[in-house]
């Protein structure tokens, strides 16, 4: 009797692909090769990235690493929407990180990071009441987080600033992570506001800024 052979798929649905500089994170600035992946499972109330729920077609590994060859990029940014929901992206920044490129990925907290590659920059979102998906949250991957790993908390208002202060506490974050960063919603918190809050606190995390939208605006794609 023949034996079933299970192979991993070598495709992933994306939304798109561009080289661009970096707006956040610990790599805010550099040259950055960018793969959008297809799909999210959450609706978070600021999300800038909508178009990416649905759109996109299937690309083979292949072809996005030639892109990316194409592009000159020495590091890969993996977001989307949500990259977990594609089961095949882990075998895609294994061969990434082979290939000797640094990757982060992008992931909005609900879903498990305990199979990425222990190499991969995971940039974990932790979603305050204004983002309407705290209930969503997957405490279960606090613990996995490493010094290479990123909190990011987008804060809305003070309730949410509040709630991120009773977090980062809650689970050692400061100690637990390489960074932490608090991104005010584009036209909705002031920075100025942040930085006051968090001068006045002495908050351990960093502000961030999105850089990209401040160059091309908030509304332009494929920056």
């Amino acid at each position: 009797m023949p034996h079933c052979v299970m192979f991993r798929p070598m495709r992933l649905r994306v939304t798109e692909t561009f080289f661009s500089v970096q707006g956040e994170t610990s790599f805010a600035g550099r040259l950055c090769a960018f793969v959008r992946l297809t799909g999210c499972d959450l609706r978070c109330s600021w999300c800038d990235t909508t178009y990416s729920f649905t759109q996109g077609d299937w690309r083979t590994f292949a072809a996005l690493y030639a892109e990316i060859e194409g592009f000159g990029a020495d590091y890969v940014c993996v977001t989307g929407g949500e990259p977990l929901l594609q089961k095949a992206v882990h075998g895609f920044m294994e061969e990434l990180l082979n290939q000797g490129k640094t990757v982060s990925l992008e992931t909005g907290g609900h879903r498990d990071i305990g199979e990425v590659d222990s190499r991969v920059h995971r940039i974990v979102d932790f979603k305050p009441p204004g983002s309407g998906e705290t209930a969503k949250m997957r405490w279960a991957n606090v613990p996995l987080l490493t010094q290479r790993d990123e909190a990011k908390f987008v804060l809305a208002d003070r309730t949410d600033y509040e709630w991120s202060l009773a977090v980062i506490a809650e689970h050692g974050l400061a100690e637990r992570v390489g960074h932490i960063y608090f991104s005010p919603v584009h036209g909705e918190l002031e920075p100025r506001q942040l930085a006051e809050w968090m001068l006045a606190d002495r908050v351990t995390a960093r502000l961030q800024l999105q850089l990209h939208k401040h160059i091309w605006g908030p509304n332009v794609q494929g920056v």
